[in-house]
């Protein structure tokens, strides 16, 4: 593990640890930002702790984080940060929510580290290393068939949406099962082989760029909504390899 992974497995157990005292109280006081979205005291106090940290240690790498302005980076080298991803879950104390962390080299990611505090679960890759859940290996499932696949949503407005001819689409009408188990935890459920494909229709580059390292090292694969590998897309799909390809050669044929 390299001094850059171990820093940010390291911040993102201690904003793990904050967000958890949060989240066993029994009032939380929610504010709404611009964008009318939810954030806590325990979003803004999480990355608040993570910012300071790569400063101190990192002083000219940029940082991206959703609940402050960005920092220019000076170096080439950027982190991307999501101290809660899945804040309406953490609000409503479901566990699913997570703490995302990543680093951006020369433009691209070059690790990505995903903590889900009330779970007890980490998942961490890096670049050409292969993807771990605390601390063991893990790979996307072999499933090959559509109609065998498991794939999970966040918004509803997946399923809600007028139909569409568009392949990421109308796998809520030819997959097996259908689950609304999103925000970054599907996208894990993909890279541990648990489940095949998680949509999700709007993304922003905090709530991407953890994800596609951990998924593509697991062997999987990450792309957006025209089947561009990009945090900064048009939402963000993760799949295993089988399925991913599928889907993919589909979204070139309508393009």
């Amino acid at each position: 593990m390299t001094s850059d992974l171990q820093l940010a497995v390291e911040l993102a157990e201690q904003a793990g640890r904050l967000t958890l005292d949060y989240y066993s109280r029994k009032s939380l006081q929610v504010f709404s930002k611009r964008d009318s979205t939810p954030v806590t005291e325990a979003d803004r106090k999480a990355e608040e702790l993570i910012r300071a940290a790569i400063t101190a240690r990192y002083p000219e790498d940029g940082l991206l984080g959703e609940e402050f302005d960005e920092r220019p980076s000076a170096n080439n080298r950027r982190w991307i940060i999501d101290p809660i991803d899945g804040t309406k879950a953490f609000i409503h104390r479901v566990p699913l929510y997570g703490v995302l962390i990543a680093l951006e080299v020369d433009g691209l990611l070059k690790l990505g580290v995903v903590h889900f505090p009330a779970l007890g679960e980490l998942y961490h890759a890096e670049r050409g290393s292969g993807a771990f859940l605390n601390g063991s290996p893990i790979s996307v499932s072999s499933v090959s068939d559509i109609n065998q696949a498991t794939v999970l949503y966040t918004e509803r407005e997946y399923l809600l949406d007028p139909p569409s001819l568009h392949p990421v689409d109308l796998l809520r009408r030819d997959a097996n099962l259908v689950r609304g188990w999103g925000d970054c935890y599907g996208h894990m459920l993909v890279a541990s082989g648990r489940a095949e494909v998680s949509v999700d229709k709007i993304m922003s580059p905090w709530d991407c760029a953890a994800l596609i390292p951990v998924v593509i090292e697991a062997g999987g694969c990450c792309f957006d909504y025209r089947g561009v590998t990009t945090m900064s897309g048009e939402g963000l799909v993760s799949a295993n390899r089988i399925i991913g390809a599928k889907l993919l050669e589909g979204i070139e044929k309508q393009v």
